[in-house]
């Protein structure tokens, strides 16, 4: 056999000419490829040289800019943090009432205490102990029962899933009625959810877990499965989502309720809606919330402008909204004039505790301010004491009027000084001009200095927001609204929340 390299092959010279023409232009553009190439590496050499030059630019413009919020950040951690005191005024302290007290806390060591509470409310479990064979060590004679036993209470509890088996009997009639039915069954019992098989109790404790204790859907699946109760996340959200029309007439009427108020706190607080929203960019929206002397009603919203408080309260008669300074409440007023404005003075003493921290060489004038607001706190807080009282009413009342005139004076004439610095002028200046929705209270007894009960009834939310951050759906949202209206106004009256709920979903599983 001829070997592969002596083999032999014959050409005609068109086909010679053909395949030398093909060779040459593959060997034009081999070398056509190679310049290219090296161009092209020759520029991205530069390239890459420009970028790790730009790079190094900006990593030591970010390095800088670190360093420099480092350094705000030790310096408002230092005003925040450091050893201020608020009462502090510049004068010296006495080392004899500085020195820390030896009594220690809780109860003391010979003080008559008041016993353990006994919890007579809980049902009782009786556990008897016995001894097995009970007989003399020495002899072997056992022993006989004495009257009476040797008791004793520990508090236990128990939280399980169970299986109601529901068992409905049947009965056969013993009659010849042409109508009578021939076999006669127990009815069924009310279901909370048509064919549903999670009974009342199971919705009531997810209901009260992510919306009263703020518990995550997932960490809260897992606590049900330590229980022997297995769920699915899209079990309990189609569940509530069949649960919630059972709520809307108890938000029209808390609604209702709220606008038959004359006096309200409000406030205002970020919730993330995780669905879109057609004119909305982004996922925040905000829950508002209105704190009536007998309702808490909170309203979701993707906006924060004051249209949100002018619906909430449009059909109102009128009355006093304790607020901070922002705008959208001042437009409500503007709108709707039969509605006042009483500004929160824990709002304004913040103003001066963040000017002594941000401004240190003004921390002892700010402080001494924030002594000023104090005051007017005592003084109102002894006026409500005697309301009952006409005559010491009058002289508390004059005491308190009197520091209130006394405030802004002292605030006018520090703004007309030229020496005042300008952010120490920005705080009165403030003040000055909210003066008389600071000062409501005063003619009015019945309002409050501050807008903390809103800030109270918005601890609810926040701390489900930092746990499960918001809602999924707009329908999920206008749920946790409806959830938190309702279970921080039967708070609101001391009314066991769990009870209640359970009353309300049996009553609606009994209806239909």
């Amino acid at each position: 056999m001829v070997p592969f390299a002596e083999v032999l092959v014959t050409l005609t010279k068109e086909q010679e000419i053909k395949l030398r023409c093909e060779a040459n232009f593959w060997r034009s553009q081999h070398r056509q490829m190679l310049v290219r190439l090296a161009q092209s590496e020759a520029a991205h050499r530069v390239e890459m040289a420009q970028a790790a030059e730009q790079a190094a630019a900006r990593e030591a413009a970010l390095r800088s800019e670190l360093e420099q919020a480092q350094g705000k950040i030790r310096d408002l951690q230092k005003r925040l943090f450091g050893r201020k005191s608020e009462r502090s005024s510049g004068a010296e302290k006495n080392p004899a009432t500085d020195q820390k007290s030896s009594r220690g806390r809780g109860q003391q060591p010979g003080a008559a205490g008041h016993g353990r509470n006994l919890e007579t409310h809980l049902p009782t479990q009786i556990e008897v102990i016995e001894i097995d064979s009970p007989q003399c060590p020495d002899c072997g004679l056992g022993y006989v029962d004495f009257p009476g036993t040797e008791d004793s209470e520990v508090l236990e509890i128990e939280v399980k899933a169970y299986r109601r088996k529901i068992c409905r009997r049947r009965y056969r009639r013993t009659c010849h009625c042409s109508d009578a039915r021939g076999i006669l069954t127990a009815p069924p019992p009310a279901r909370l959810i048509p064919r549903g098989k999670y009974g009342v109790s199971i919705w009531v404790h997810l209901l009260l877990s992510k919306f009263l204790y703020g518990q995550p859907t997932h960490r809260l699946l897992q606590d049900l499965s330590d229980h022997g109760l297995t769920l699915s996340a899209g079990t309990v959200a189609g569940g509530l989502r069949a649960l919630a029309p059972l709520f809307e007439p108890l938000e029209e009427a808390l609604l209702g309720q709220l606008r038959s108020e004359k006096q309200w706190h409000a406030d205002e607080t970020r919730w993330r809606v995780f669905a879109e929203t057609e004119g909305k960019v982004g996922h925040r929206w905000y829950f508002w919330v209105f704190h009536g002397p007998s309702v808490i009603h909170f309203v979701l919203d993707p906006s924060r402008s004051a249209a949100v408080p002018i619906r909430e309260l449009s059909g109102s008669a009128g009355g006093v909204i304790i607020c901070d300074r922002y705008s959208a409440y001042k437009k409500l007023a503007r709108v709707l004039d039969h509605f006042v404005l009483a500004f929160c003075w824990a709002h304004q003493r913040r103003d001066f505790l963040e000017l002594a921290n941000a401004h240190p060489e003004l921390a002892d004038w700010a402080l001494a301010w924030v002594e000023q607001i104090a005051q007017l706190y005592h003084l109102n807080r002894k006026r409500l004491e005697v309301r009952s009282d006409p005559v010491q009413w009058a002289e508390r009342d004059h005491l308190l009027r009197q520091a209130i005139t006394q405030m802004a004076s002292q605030r006018e004439s520090e703004l007309a000084n030229p020496a005042l610095k300008m952010p120490a002028s920005k705080v009165l200046r403030s003040m000055h001009k909210h003066w008389s929705g600071l000062t409501v209270f005063v003619d009015r007894p019945e309002v409050a200095m501050d807008n903390n009960a809103a800030e109270r009834a918005q601890r609810t939310p926040v701390v489900a927001r930092k746990n499960f951050y918001g809602s999924g759906s707009h329908w999920s949202g206008a749920l946790a609204a409806t959830m938190f209206s309702l279970l921080l106004t039967l708070r609101l009256w001391e009314i066991n929340p769990r009870i209640w709920l359970t009353a309300y979903l049996e009553a609606c599983a009994a209806n239909g």
